[in-house]
């Protein structure tokens, strides 16, 4: 046979072709309906039996009788239907106690009359069950007092971009995008001094609960040690590639940890200067690091719209987090709990440590959250772009407070932009760094009271708590 004997088909004809007839090859197997087996079925439906009602048979006989007097009061019944069930509870009442348990097999109809007696008794019952499976898995919010500004503090000439506090809660440190690093007094407001040293935005400021160092980082790629002795840079650290945006240090060890737009957070000897790891592995600026003394020691946020959580032994990833559709911008930990925040644009989350297990959804704050912040009284704070700041309840994620910031005289109303927050290490006030070149404070409410400030909270049947 020569090329010209095969007859030529497309493409479209020979794919039709071998659809067709596997279509065929199947066609048989496909209008056969499944047999149902009438024993497995009746087999089924006496175990489901046994196990929801089993324990009804066993009883003590004041309880059935006491059960089926609500009954009967709760649901009206013709005087021959009421003699049955009262004739079947006798039956059941005249067997010799104890007995073995009761099985369900489908040659004995006694029982499976009284499991039908059964199934009415306890069927009003379900509804309060039901009730009562709701209520535990969703508990009412803890009532916290409102959050009112306490004091405005003006002294930057530029954005304040970052806020820390003294171990001490006698002062806190702010940085701008005035290039400055300044060093106020907490409880007066005043300025006690200023640190000039940077080139361009000063982004991340963090003070050593263990030495008298302050670290600061910023656009210009610099990660700088200040000795707060002598008020004057001491180190350099050097190896960041573009702008530095996030600083961390460990609690307990002299590590420091910085981050920034070279999609790298970098572990250094804090005495030594050497970068002990490059932490690879984020696609895109890493926006913000945290340092606890539990594994994982060193989380990051990434604008690549994914959490990583880091082995500081290995200098490698433990697990990364892609739950965010949009970039993260803020974590906060739970000063007490197990547990962190992480905010983006489409949600707030929370995760359960060590394994970043997934908790819930803290929804409804529509807009970019550039900070968060936590205290020991389960008051969570985010802020954002738009100068709006909501105050949720960490346990259950109810909304309890929405504040809108005030631009100062002599900014434009696009300056509203909430870009740090920080509460005080009592946790009784909260500051926050802005647009409008201002660090505003906030305190609770003292004259607040539950009756005077009631929580507005509906049960959310989709939330399931698992703390």
């Amino acid at each position: 046979m020569t090329d010209t004997d095969v007859p030529k088909h497309s493409v479209h004809t020979l794919v039709f072709r071998s659809l067709k007839r596997t279509h065929d090859m199947f066609l048989s197997d496909y209008n056969n309906p499944i047999e149902i087996d009438e024993k497995s079925l009746e087999l089924k439906r006496n175990i489901k039996a046994k196990d929801d009602y089993g324990l009804v048979l066993d009883m003590p006989k004041e309880d059935r009788q006491r059960k089926t007097k609500q009954t009967n009061d709760e649901i009206p019944m013709n005087p021959e239907t009421q003699r049955e069930n009262q004739e079947s509870f006798e039956e059941i009442d005249n067997e010799p106690e104890p007995r073995p348990a009761p099985v369900f097999p489908s040659s004995r109809p006694t029982e499976q009359k009284s499991d039908s007696k059964a199934l009415s008794l306890f069927a009003s019952n379900q509804t309060a069950m039901a009730h009562r499976r709701n209520t535990i898995s969703m508990p009412k919010p803890q009532w916290h007092a409102p959050w009112k500004l306490y004091r405005v503090i003006s002294g930057h000439m530029g954005w304040v971009r970052c806020i820390d506090i003294d171990p001490s809660n006698e002062w806190f440190v702010t940085g701008g995008s005035d290039r400055i690093i300044k060093i106020w007094d907490l409880a007066s407001g005043n300025l006690k001094l200023s640190l000039t040293g940077h080139v361009s935005t000063v982004r991340g400021v963090c003070v050593s609960n263990r030495h008298p160092y302050l670290f600061s980082c910023g656009e210009d790629k610099q990660v700088k040690c200040w000795d707060l002795e002598c008020n004057k840079v001491i180190r350099h650290y050097h190896g960041h590639l573009s702008a530095c945006y996030a600083l961390a240090l460990h609690p307990s060890l002299d590590i420091l940890v910085s981050a920034g737009r070279d999609n790298v957070a970098r572990m250094w000897d804090m005495r030594t200067k050497v970068q002990i790891h490059s932490l690879e592995g984020h696609t895109n600026t890493v926006a913000t690091v945290k340092c606890q003394d539990i594994d994982p020691q060193i989380i990051t946020g990434s604008h690549d719209s994914t959490i990583r959580c880091w082995d500081i032994i290995a200098g490698k990833t433990m697990c990364t987090l892609t739950n965010h559709k949009k970039s993260v911008r803020a974590i906060t930990l739970h000063p007490k709990l197990m547990s962190m925040a992480s905010a983006s644009p489409d949600n707030i989350k929370e995760w359960k440590l060590p394994n970043a297990e997934f908790i819930q959804n803290l929804s409804g704050h529509n807009a970019v959250l550039n900070a968060l912040a936590s205290n020991s009284d389960n008051v969570l704070v985010s802020a954002a772009d738009n100068g709006s700041m909501y105050m949720w309840d960490w346990m259950t994620g109810y909304n309890f407070q929405k504040i809108q910031t005030i631009p100062q005289p002599g900014s434009i109303d696009s300056e509203t932009g909430i870009f740090s927050l920080a509460f005080d290490h009592s946790g009784s006030r909260l500051l926050t760094g802005e647009a409008d070149k201002t660090i505003k404070i906030y305190k609770e409410d003292e004259t607040a009271t539950e009756e005077t400030h009631p929580i507005n909270w509906k049960p959310d049947l989709l939330k399931r708590k698992r703390f």
